[in-house]
């Protein structure tokens, strides 16, 4: 079974052997937005500083050119000549030879030149423009992407696990998203977040999202075996990675944790606990809320425990703390083996969103 399961997942496209410019469209890395304003003015920016560099060219080469009467170039006569060579618009049927009509020319026929020109083809250049540069930033970003996130679907679940990353503060530019469907990638890629439009059951999916070099997995998909499936080339692709797998059925824990999934979420029992919770009290799925909720109010979260804390117990603590990690292993408060805490332990505990790590203390 695995060797089938295996054999599936390397019969790919390989999306990770196209070239960059071939990955616009599948690969999308969000850029800063600017106003329609400034990226003209922008472009008018570039546009005078090659017309500056060109005068620079034919006045110090000068000596080189001459006017349709003979005489040498003045500096005007090198300005009026870059104008009318990077306008394409030619010389020497019509010329001006007197200093007004040149300053006419290049104060206003030339600017009237490129306007035209802008009107005529400047969307084409405006598209071939963004597929250039979109195809540079996916090359920079496939470079440099290390220790991110990776986020298989964006759906209810997908949305939410991204919205508590963004509350708690990391980048969105360190969160990757995968889906099929390109309506909810724009939406991902409106946030600022990198997305990648494919099956994550393809392994080569997988591995143009990073997979490979990124620091935590995020399982969000529809169907259970989907998830399975995932987890598995995930596992296999990246093997220190942490996966966290949300499913609909705890019959199929034991499935993804065979397959490599580090924690596991059983989305319909919980919601159904809370539901269940809700008609006797309903103040503790209230709390319950606030916790999972990263804009406001409490949060849990972990520190590591500070030289003056080792020795003592965590229950005397002026945090209220949760659970002691220790090698790995969570212990809840209460049992034993963390009845002392330890130089490398962490802390589970409640603080106050918006506080620093220990605001709650003192």
């Amino acid at each position: 079974m695995p060797g089938r399961l295996r054999a599936r997942f390397s019969r790919s496209d390989q999306l990770t052997e196209r070239p960059d410019f071939a990955l616009v469209g599948v690969l999308r890395v969000p850029q800063e937005q600017t106003s329609p304003g400034f990226a003209i003015a922008r472009r008018i920016g570039y546009a005078f500083a090659a017309l500056i560099l060109a005068v620079l060219v034919v006045y110090l080469d000068r000596d080189g050119y001459r006017d349709s009467q003979g005489s040498e170039l003045s500096l005007l006569d090198c300005i009026y000549y870059a104008t009318v060579s990077l306008s394409t618009t030619g010389y020497g049927d019509i010329t001006p030879f007197t200093p007004q009509a040149r300053l006419i020319n290049i104060l206003v026929i030339t600017p009237l030149r490129v306007f035209f020109l802008i009107v005529l083809v400047g969307t084409t250049l405006s598209a071939l423009t963004e597929s250039s540069r979109q195809a540079f930033k996916i090359q920079r970003w496939r470079r440099r992407v290390r220790n991110h996130t990776v986020v298989i679907g964006y759906g209810t679940k997908g949305r939410t696990a991204v919205d508590a990353m963004l509350g708690d503060g990391v980048p969105p530019s360190e969160i990757v998203v995968v889906d099929t469907d390109p309506v909810v990638l724009e939406s991902a890629a409106g946030q600022g977040l990198v997305t990648v439009q494919g099956s994550a059951t393809k392994s080569d999916v997988l591995r143009l999202a990073g997979v490979q070099h990124a620091a935590a997995v995020i399982v969000a998909a529809n169907r259970d075996d989907t998830a399975v499936l995932v987890t598995l080339s995930a596992r296999e692709i990246a093997p220190r990675a942490k996966i966290v797998a949300a499913i609909r059925e705890s019959e199929n824990t034991h499935l993804l944790r065979q397959s490599g999934a580090d924690s596991v979420v059983i989305s319909s029992e919980t919601a159904g606990r809370l539901l269940g919770i809700a008609t006797t009290t309903p103040n503790v799925v209230e709390m319950i809320e606030d916790l999972l909720t990263p804009e406001a109010g409490f949060a849990i979260a972990e520190r590591d425990v500070d030289p003056s804390e080792v020795g003592g117990s965590p229950r005397h603590l002026k945090d209220i703390v949760l659970a002691v990690v220790r090698d790995g292993r969570m212990w809840r408060i209460g049992s034993p083996e963390v009845d002392a805490l330890e130089a490398n332990d962490k802390l589970l505990y409640i603080r106050l969103v918006g506080s620093p790590p220990g605001a709650m203390r003192g």
